[in-house]
C-alpha cells in the first residue's frame, strides 16, 4: 500500500510539474513595430489580425518611433519581439553581450536614398564641399551609410575640421529645412525619400541599393527575446509562418497592400501618407523574410569605422534562423543564410 501511495504521489507531482511547464507558455505576444512603410508586415498584420489568428494568443502591439527605445523595451522585458532596423539591433546585441535577443527573420530591404535640392549645384560626387546633408539620427542606419559613403569619396566632416556637414535631423524637419533651402540634401529612408521628392522638390542623387551586391541590404528585421524564444518555440514558428505569408501578400499586389498599410499608419499616427507617396515608397522597398545577413555585418563594420562602436563588432550568434528555414522548407521555399 505504501509503495502504491508513493507511486501515486510521484505521478501527481509529475502532472503538477507538467502543468507548471505548460503554464509558462505565453498567453499573449507583446510585439513592437514602427508606423513606417519599412515595417509593412507588422502594419498589415495589425490591420488584418492575421498574426493573432496564426499564433493563437492575443497580441499586445507597441508602437515605437526609434530603434533604441525598442531595444530598451526588450531589455526591460516590456516586449517579447519587435521589428527594428539593423544598427539599433547591432548596438543592442553588443550592449547585452548577445544575451538579450536574436534576429529570427528579415522584414525589408532597400528604401534608402540620398536626395538633393536641384538648385544646390550637386551634380557629381565631387560637389559636396561646403554642403549640409541631413540624416535621421546620429549613428542610425542611414547616418552610418552616409558617413561611410562620404568618407570613401574623400570627404572630411565639419566636426573634424572638414568641409562637409552631416546633420542629424528628424525626418519631418528634413522636409521643412529642404523647403526652406537650409539643407542641401538628406540621406534618408522611405517614405521620406518620396516625400522629399514630392513635397520638398528634391531629386534622388543616389539610391543606396546601387552600393550593395544585387542591390539588397537589410532595412528591417524581426528580433525576438532569447528568453521568450526558449519558452515558446512553437509560437515563434507560427509567427514566422504568418510573417512569410503576409510578405507574399505584400509582394503579390503592392497597390492594394499599400492602401491597407496606409490606413493602419493613419490609425497609429493620426495621419495617413499621401497615396502617391506611399505607392512610390512601396516600389522602392523590397519586402522579404531574408535578413540579408551579409549587409548587417558590413553596416556594423562601417559603424565601427565611423566611431560609433568602440571596438570591432563581434556578432557571433546574432542570428537564429533555424525556425525560419524550417518554415520555408515546409512551404517549398529556398532557405536563407
Amino acid at each position: 500500500m505504501k509503495s502504491r501511495t508513493w507511486v501515486g504521489c510521484l505521478l501527481a507531482l509529475s502532472v503538477l510539474g507538467a502543468s507548471a511547464v505548460f503554464g509558462q507558455q505565453a498567453t499573449e505576444l507583446r510585439l513592437g513595430h514602427f508606423p513606417n512603410v519599412t515595417h509593412a508586415q507588422a502594419l498589415m498584420a495589425k490591420a488584418s489580425g492575421e498574426f493573432e489568428k496564426a499564433v493563437g494568443v492575443p497580441i499586445k502591439w507597441t508602437v515605437f518611433n526609434a530603434g533604441p527605445s525598442a531595444v530598451e523595451a526588450l531589455f526591460a522585458d516590456a516586449i517579447d519581439a519587435t521589428f527594428i532596423g539593423p544598427n539599433p539591433a547591432v548596438n543592442g546585441f553588443i550592449k547585452s553581450e548577445g544575451e538579450s535577443f536574436v534576429i529570427v527573420a528579415g522584414g525589408a530591404s532597400g528604401g534608402a536614398a540620398l536626395v538633393v535640392r536641384p538648385d544646390s549645384n550637386i551634380a557629381t560626387d565631387k560637389d559636396f564641399d561646403g554642403k549640409t546633408i541631413a540624416t535621421p539620427q546620429l549613428g542610425n542606419t542611414q547616418d552610418v551609410a552616409a558617413r561611410a559613403w562620404f568618407a570613401k569619396h574623400g570627404y572630411k566632416f565639419a566636426e573634424k575640421g572638414g568641409t562637409l556637414t552631416v546633420m542629424p535631423l528628424a525626418n519631418p524637419d528634413q522636409l521643412l529645412m529642404m523647403q526652406k533651402k537650409e539643407i542641401d540634401g538628406a540621406w534618408t529612408v522611405e517614405p521620406w525619400v518620396s516625400r522629399l521628392e514630392k513635397d520638398g522638390g528634391g531629386k534622388v542623387f543616389l539610391e543606396e541599393s546601387s552600393l550593395w551586391p544585387e542591390g539588397r541590404y537589410v532595412t528591417t528585421h524581426l528580433i525576438v527575446s532569447r528568453k521568450f524564444l526558449a519558452k515558446n518555440p512553437e509560437l515563434v514558428k507560427k509567427l514566422l509562418q504568418a510573417h512569410v505569408e503576409i510578405t507574399q501578400k505584400l509582394n503579390a499586389d503592392k497597390a492594394v497592400a499599400a492602401a491597407v498599410v496606409n490606413e493602419q499608419i493613419k490609425k497609429d499616427t493620426g495621419k495617413a501618407l499621401d497615396p502617391e507617396v506611399i505607392q512610390k515608397a512601396f516600389q522602392r522597398v523590397e519586402f522579404t523574410w531574408d535578413p540579408v545577413s551579409s549587409s548587417l555585418f558590413k553596416s556594423a563594420q562601417d559603424a565601427f569605422e565611423a566611431g560609433f562602436l568602440k571596438e570591432s563588432p563581434k556578432l557571433d550568434g546574432i542570428y537564429s534562423l533555424s525556425i525560419l528555414n524550417e518554415v520555408l522548407k515546409e512551404k517549398g521555399l529556398p532557405e536563407v543564410k
